[in-house]
């Protein structure tokens, strides 16, 4: 507690964090380490509290294609249930001798192709009813397929930071004392340039007896380089003026905090300013390591080699 204690005489903290000071008001971390924020919202409705549009943009590939997918499947099913219940004697075409499976499919394909407005030919709507519902459902499609390509063409144009974060920081050994060490790469051929970074430190610490949350900027050695085509390691000298200074492995161990990692840089590809974040807890902190290399010179001398799968390794050392 007095070790605590002692880190405001150390170095200064600001309160215009984005984050509350009451700790008993937190659970967790204050961001995910893919970056979002950690927070659940409640009060309103999840169609007022959710972005579809934004959701849909944000989720992985494999859950977006299932979404559609489930979808075309289930549209079509409900319309081959409303074509069966009218009766499927107003679908010309269809052989009502055959069995109610067989109707029943015949139902769906025709179905899915009113819905893709494909329109084979072989089976059509007879009647008033059958061919309203026909014609709802070809405008169903229609609507569908509008906002999927939109959907589809806003993930592709969709401007992003192909940044990858070492899983763990480090503090390793630096000149004549240590640093806070953080290493990140692209990953994907793009070109980044004036890329700029901000690191903020947020901890539980006693004031007055309560625990509150004190965040702090933690000053880096480079805070902004002109381009960025291999790995970069962030480092923060931890000097006098650090309020990590006197940390060491127990510390880390006892006391809660987090170090949030936030990057802003230029994609030559879309032509735009792009961003990403991190975090890491003090539980993902290691004391006393260092990064090992993970970029080399190719066999002909002719290229510099990225080894992405290194981005995270790392090797024990004294300090």
């Amino acid at each position: 507690m007095a070790f605590l204690n002692s880190i405001n005489t150390k170095a200064q903290a600001f309160l215009n964090s984005g984050f509350g000071t009451n700790s008993s008001s937190y659970g967790g971390r204050f961001l995910n380490k893919d970056g979002t924020a950690n927070v659940q919202k409640r009060g309103i409705s999840v169609f007022d509290r959710i972005s579809w549009f934004h959701t849909f943009l944000d989720m992985p590939s494999w859950k977006f294609i299932s979404v559609i997918l489930f979808f075309y499947i289930v549209i079509n099913l409900v319309f081959a249930l409303i074509y069966f219940a009218i009766g499927v004697e107003h679908l010309n075409g269809i052989d009502t001798s055959s069995s109610l499976w067989v109707q029943f499919g015949q139902a769906y394909f025709f179905s899915a192709q009113t819905f893709t407005t494909v329109g084979y030919g072989h089976i059509s709507p007879s009647g008033f009813l059958t061919s309203a519902i026909s014609a709802a459902e070809a405008l169903t499609g229609l609507l569908s397929f509008a906002i999927a390509t939109g959907l589809f063409f806003g993930r592709f144009s969709k401007p992003e930071a192909f940044l990858k974060f070492s899983h763990n920081a480090i503090i390793a050994p630096y000149r004549d004392s240590t640093g806070l060490m953080i290493r990140l790469t692209p990953y994907k051929n793009t070109n980044f340039t004036d890329a700029e970074v901000k690191v903020t430190l947020g901890m539980n610490v006693p004031e007055n007896g309560v625990m509150k949350n004190q965040f702090y900027t933690l000053d880096l050695e480079m805070d902004s380089i002109n381009s960025l085509n291999l790995s970069w390691t962030l480092v923060h000298p931890i000097t006098e003026e650090s309020p990590l200074f006197g940390f060491d492995a127990a510390n880390f161990a006892d006391t809660t905090g987090e170090i949030m990692v936030f990057v802003k840089l230029f994609d030559d590809m879309y032509s735009t300013v792009v961003s990403t974040r991190t975090s890491y807890t003090f539980d993902e902190v290691v004391y006393g390591a260092k990064f090992k290399p993970m970029f080399s010179r190719s066999t002909d001398n002719s290229k510099t080699v990225l080894d992405l799968n290194r981005l995270n390794e790392f090797e024990i050392v004294g300090l």
